[in-house]
């Protein structure tokens, strides 16, 4: 009896099948038809930048912004947005342009545009060359080259060096979560914060110093802003990667839910675990908020460890589905928190409750 092996298709074999098949193989037809209706062609943009990621990496760069105790100004927070949007729009398109021959291979990437010859290559390495130009000029003119840099860097992070490595290591998941955890810093940066600021200005808890400290730019913010985002992706992505590791394989990625799953699911619980001491230590002690935080933060914190835990435990596609599924209530729920207990912040008179000078008196 013969065995057939199934075996990753290869880029070579997959440009010769289609030069034998191109005489069946649907035509590109957008030339025409774009020209006739933008509003495909915006849906074309959109799918390229792989729109709900950009819209998370914007969410959560206004994130760095809003929490930031620094003055801003409403044309500045907008230009963030739209500097990170289209950094984010370049890094996917030059993804997916190097990708074609291996999204195809699979169920949930086969519908992308370039697989589906809805656009053409030329046509987007021009959008990703546009928005790869306007993001970072956008993010220097407005706010200052520090975040147009960082929004740069992720651009070559994500379309070179994670691309690269997704066919070779299981590393890249590392520098995929790096990249991801750029953009609340970016929101930092905008308003004037620094990278590496002169001093460190902890904000120690109530017990320990009685002296009132304001929320100033402190060295440990932008850590404590990259480590919450990224630790965040490896619970909410190991348990995703699992439920589509057979893909992943068929396509020749190297992923760790396809070379170790137990290890796979134990890198989630890891990084749940570490966001205890991200969420109740760091984050007050760099001022971001109070130590009130600390507190609130435990119960999301406590809810998702153990989904990952049950995740790690059994190792089963059901358990893999409900982490996945808390992480993507836990972080917009975290940075909400993150804002209730932002440290100088009196929501009380901010609502219109109470007057500034009822809170002079009561103080």
């Amino acid at each position: 009896m013969q065995h057939h092996v199934l075996r990753p298709i290869t880029a070579p074999f997959f440009f010769k099948s289609f030069s034998r098949t191109n005489s069946l193989a649907r035509p590109y037809r957008q030339l025409e038809s774009l020209r006739r209706n933008p509003i495909a062609l915006l849906q074309n943009y959109a799918e390229l930048s792989k729109s709900r990621l950009t819209l998370l990496m914007v969410l959560t760069t206004m994130s760095g912004f809003a929490i930031s105790p620094l003055p801003a100004t409403v044309p500045v927070l907008l230009s963030t947005a739209l500097g990170t949007a289209l950094c984010s729009a370049s890094a996917n398109t030059l993804n997916q342009l190097q990708e074609i021959p291996f999204d195809a291979q699979m169920a949930r990437t086969r519908n992308r545009p370039l697989v589906r010859r809805s656009i053409t290559p030329l046509h987007a390495a021009g959008f990703a060359l546009v928005t790869g130009v306007a993001g970072p000029a956008i993010l220097w003119g407005m706010t200052n080259p520090t975040t147009a840099i960082l929004g740069a860097s992720n651009i070559l992070l994500y379309s070179g060096l994670y691309t690269w490595m997704k066919r070779r290591t299981i590393w890249n998941t590392w520098v995929g979560s790096i990249v991801g955890a750029i953009p609340p810093v970016m929101g930092w940066t905008a308003c004037g914060g620094q990278l590496m600021p002169a001093t460190w200005n902890l904000s120690l808890p109530p017990f320990l110093s009685s002296l009132p400290v304001e929320m100033v730019d402190s060295a440990l913010a932008p850590l404590a802003l990259f480590m919450l985002l990224f630790s965040w992706q490896f619970p909410h992505f190991c348990p995703l990667s699992h439920l589509v590791r057979a893909s992943y394989a068929q396509a020749g990625y190297q992923m760790l839910a396809v070379t170790n799953p137990r290890k796979n699911a134990l890198v989630a619980l890891r990084h749940a675990v570490l966001l205890f001491p991200i969420c109740s230590v760091l984050i007050p002690l760099a001022g971001l908020t109070t130590w009130t935080f600390a507190l609130t933060s435990l119960i999301p914190n406590i809810i998702w460890t153990h989904a990952t835990w049950r995740f790690w435990k059994v190792n089963g596609d059901k358990e893999a589905r409900v982490a996945f599924r808390h992480g993507l209530w836990w972080l917009p729920v975290i940075l909400a928190l993150m804002m209730v207990h932002k440290k100088g912040i009196n929501w009380s008179q901010w609502l219109g409750f109470q007057d500034a000078e009822e809170e002079e008196d009561n103080l």
